[in-house]
């Protein structure tokens, strides 16, 4: 009777946790569908938005080293930013093994793919202060939380990189009330959203 009862409150205990993922898992192949049937011309458009905020906002003007990285599915495209504020060092994430390294982003002509089929400069791993990073994400909601693929990949690295500031970028549609999240769930300084779409 005493194990019966024991292993009824461990199910007790993890039923939350299993809510919370199942509502991110939801959440997450909805905001994915919405994003997968966008057009060429909608993503152009709404990524034209987002960098043209990013270029007025303070936090971008400070920094000397930015994070961007390579849009894939759809995902806003930051790359302009690099060639409109040539005074900056540009980044991007690059996956190795179960984390992400940085490295610097020096055009189109010096990327290749790689895991996960992402294109990723072929440059030296950047060791240098990371200023602001700005980070794609499935959805964020009104209190800087993300949702992101799922792999925890971000939410690793930023952990580790404290004092650079933290930017979500995503379409109007992606920016919802409220997003479960864990402890371990990585909170944006801000979120940045096209008005549009």
């Amino acid at each position: 009777m005493y194990m019966f009862q024991s292993v009824i409150e461990d199910i007790m205990r993890l039923l939350p946790s299993y809510r919370k993922k199942k509502e991110k898992q939801n959440l997450r192949a909805i905001l994915m569908q919405k994003r997968r049937i966008l057009t060429k011309e909608e993503t152009a458009a709404a990524s034209a938005e987002v960098v043209e905020q990013i270029a007025c906002n303070p936090l971008f003007a400070e920094a000397q080293n930015v994070m961007i990285y390579y849009p894939v599915n759809n995902e806003i495209d930051l790359r302009p930013l690099y060639s409109t504020h040539p005074h900056k060092t540009f980044l991007m994430p690059v996956t190795h093994r179960n984390s992400i390294e940085v490295r610097q982003y020096t055009g189109e002509g010096n990327v290749k793919r790689g895991k996960f089929g992402i294109p990723e400069p072929q440059t030296a791993t950047f060791n240098g202060k990371v200023d602001l990073i700005f980070v794609p994400g499935v959805g964020f909601d009104i209190s800087n939380h993300r949702l992101g693929r799922g792999g925890g990949y971000y939410d690793r690295f930023l952990s580790s990189i404290r004092r650079a500031k933290k930017i979500g970028v995503c379409y109007k549609f992606q920016l919802v009330e409220q997003i479960p999240h864990d402890r371990h769930d990585q909170q944006m300084d801000m979120v940045i959203a096209a008005k549009t779409k």
